[in-house]
């Protein structure tokens, strides 16, 4: 994924409504909330353009016509999830939103990701969007800017940079991934050995 929103194959711009049309606009936001509803209670594989269609009340046509294929409506999709959870992080409610103690925001906001990187993960592998080229990606560098944020306050400073790589490696798809599919781990297993990791590194650090 090159270092720029240009020209990368997973484009999350957060803004990708603002020259839409008021009609067009909220007809997106109506298939993108039935196609969220539809992998909360589901899963992704439920999220085909016929059933997109059926949760929303529409044809499907007009799910077509909006995303061209399944590939374009979960890119969107992932668009939309991305741009809800930065939102989240930078001024929502706690524990995700400001206002909570740094370790519970780190923590909270690693369930988040976690959760984001398993509903996405086929598209995110397709995309390119296993390890390092997420960390290019500008909303991995958002991530890591926050990340980095919270791990200052819980007393790290001249070893941020690996820190930060180190509590996000298992957040990424790939990482997920092969927890899943070659240990055999499941989302709640990973998310809290992932909180059990974080939890004994600030400890010690400040132990020290």
């Amino acid at each position: 994924m090159p270092n720029g929103p240009d020209h990368s194959p997973l484009h999350i711009s957060f803004n990708t409504s603002g020259t839409e049309r008021a009609d067009a606009a909220r007809n997106r936001r109506l298939l993108l909330a039935a196609a969220k509803n539809l992998i909360d209670h589901h899963g992704a594989a439920a999220v085909t353009m016929e059933a997109v269609a059926r949760e929303a009340g529409v044809g499907k046509g007009t799910v077509f016509r909006r995303f061209g294929n399944r590939t374009g409506l979960m890119l969107a999709l992932l668009d939309h999830s991305e741009s809800e959870m930065q939102q989240a992080y930078l001024s929502g409610p706690e524990p995700l939103g400001p206002g909570a103690p740094p370790l519970d925001r780190l923590l909270a906001y690693g369930r988040a990701r976690l959760k984001l990187t398993c509903d996405h993960l086929d598209i995110l592998l397709e995309a390119g969007a296993a390890g390092d080229d997420f960390m290019t990606h500008p909303v991995g560098r958002a991530s890591t800017q926050h990340v980095q944020i919270l791990l200052r306050q819980l007393g790290f400073a001249d070893e941020l940079d690996f820190m930060s790589l180190a509590v996000q490696a298992p957040l990424a798809a790939g990482s997920v991934r092969f927890l899943m599919v070659e240990v055999g781990l499941d989302l709640e297993t990973i998310t809290t050995q992932w909180q059990e990791m974080v939890t004994a590194l600030v400890t010690s650090r400040g132990s020290h």
